[in-house]
């Protein structure tokens, strides 16, 4: 059983604006597959999987579509379960444990749909097995600097036990930070049921919230964070285990960090699903059906996805880190470097787009040049273009976030046009 804890905050993805303005951020193409879809396929390669269950603010509407095709792609029920009101990282685990309870699981996975990483959950589960408990944390390892930024745990070097916790610490306390991917025995239920009855209680106090992935809060009973009603009681109890990666592991906040985990998925596919990537032979099956009635293919650099339904000039160059979307039409003599071009986009003769996101139904002109300076960290690192874009022949576009249905028609550097 596997739950996706949670999708879509009360705010629902405003920080991934203009994207979330056409799709829900969980559904947001990253190397060619919604964000949502990466975790999914991780959790479908754990033994005896009973259930997927999103939990999450948005409509039902927004997912109902997906969770049915993927329903009968898996043959695993999908459900979304919405949250009415904000409960916290956990607490619409503690709402609806009954419906996360009716197949009487052994074991539950939890885990945020805003986190970029391999997903290693089968050996997680052994490592669960192996220490006991109430749950194991997914940890890694970051430079020192970056630590402070972010929910630190403190690990028994031999046991693995989590000892200590803290978020965002003003002092240096660990390198070693809790990555928002869980594996627990049912016994969650009941941590979260003891914690949910003592606030009730009256013994609620002002307590700064210290979970990675939601805001400070202190919130009414039935407000439950991960941190600190689960880890932060079961530390040092030898209830709560850690499972340390050396993989890669990012937080998906903004479109440029998007742009970044695309990236490092396309890389996860040469290695796992090398034949999902587009190569510049035309026997690959990707660009076959992609070419405008040439028997020779694209110039591929690196990691690329091209949708099948996407045409590419043979005589483009695409890569490295670039995912073309359904039915976008990519002229003669384009150059795509570290970019997400989305559904029915047209890029046409000679144009460059590199370090940037192309929303959907754009159209770039001949001769133009839509790039960013591909710092994903900072506010401007990239350029994005929102829904219905038009950049105009040789106009020139440098850092830029540019809000749906725009039409550019001189050249502009770092700016926001709303």
């Amino acid at each position: 059983m596997c739950i996706r804890d949670r999708v879509g905050g009360p705010t629902k993805g405003t920080r991934f604006r203009p994207l979330s303005f056409n799709v829900a951020k969980p559904l947001f193409p990253l190397a060619g597959q919604p964000m949502i879809h990466h975790p999914i396929l991780a959790c479908t390669k754990i033994p005896n999987l009973q259930s997927i269950y999103l939990l999450g603010f948005y409509d039902e509407k927004e997912f109902s579509m997906y969770t049915s095709a993927l329903s009968s792609e898996l043959r695993i029920p999908v459900r979304y379960v919405r949250e009415t009101k904000p409960y916290g990282s956990a607490g619409g685990l503690h709402h609806f444990r009954d419906v996360f309870l009716e197949e009487d699981p052994r074991f539950i996975f939890v885990l945020h749909c805003d986190v970029c990483c391999t997903f290693p959950l089968e050996a997680m589960l052994e490592s669960h097995k192996v220490h006991g408990g109430v749950g194991t944390l997914l940890a890694k390892k970051v430079a020192r600097d970056k630590a402070n930024e972010l929910g630190v745990l403190v690990a028994d070097p031999e046991t693995r036990e989590v000892m200590h916790y803290a978020e965002r610490p003003e002092t240096f306390v660990s390198d070693l930070i809790n990555c928002g991917v869980y594996v627990f025995s049912s016994a969650l239920f009941d941590c979260l049921k003891s914690s949910a009855s003592s606030r009730r209680g009256g013994s609620i106090r002002r307590v700064p919230s210290v979970d990675s992935f939601s805001p400070l809060r202190q919130g009414p009973s039935d407000y439950l964070q991960i941190d600190r009603d689960v880890i932060m009681p079961l530390a040092a109890k030898k209830q709560l285990f850690v499972y340390e990666t050396p993989d890669f592991w990012e937080q998906i906040k903004t479109p440029a960090m998007s742009l970044r985990c695309s990236e490092l998925y396309l890389e996860q596919y040469r290695r796992t699903r090398p034949e999902i990537l587009a190569s510049s032979s035309s026997s690959s099956p990707l660009t076959t059906s992609s070419l405008l009635n040439d028997k020779k293919g694209p110039t591929i650099v690196g990691d690329v996805f091209i949708h099948p339904s996407a045409k590419v000039h043979h005589s483009a160059k695409l890569g490295p880190n670039v995912s073309v979307a359904a039915n976008a039409r990519i002229g003669a003599g384009v150059r795509l470097i570290d970019c997400i071009i989305l559904d029915e986009v047209e890029i046409n003769e000679n144009s460059i787009v590199t370090n940037a996101i192309v929303g959907w139904r754009g159209t770039i002109g001949k001769w133009a040049r839509v790039q960013g300076g591909g710092n994903h960290a900072a506010k401007l690192g990239i350029t994005i273009l929102g829904e219905n874009v038009t950049v105009e022949d040789e106009i020139v576009v440098v850092n830029c976030v540019v809000l749906p249905h725009k039409s550019l028609s001189q050249s502009v550097r770092e700016e926001i046009i709303l």
